[in-house]
């Protein structure tokens, strides 16, 4: 992937039983138990739904120098 950046759209608190197989294949993954076999941390008792897109180089403003 080219450098860019990775704009993040909305955090969300979901609950466990929210994680559905839907879910993990739209985040690329095969299974709910890849999608928390990656993303668990610790416990694992609280789950984010981070959403999020990247924009590649020039794909956003920059501020002129002065």
């Amino acid at each position: 992937m080219d450098e860019g950046h990775i704009i993040v759209d909305s955090i969300e608190p979901i609950g466990l039983d929210e994680v559905t197989g839907a879910l993990a294949r739209e985040s690329g993954f095969e299974s709910v138990e890849s999608l928390l076999t990656m993303a668990r941390h610790g416990a694992g008792d609280r789950v984010f739904l981070v959403r999020f897109h990247y924009l590649p180089p020039g794909g956003w403003s920059q501020p002129g120098r002065t």
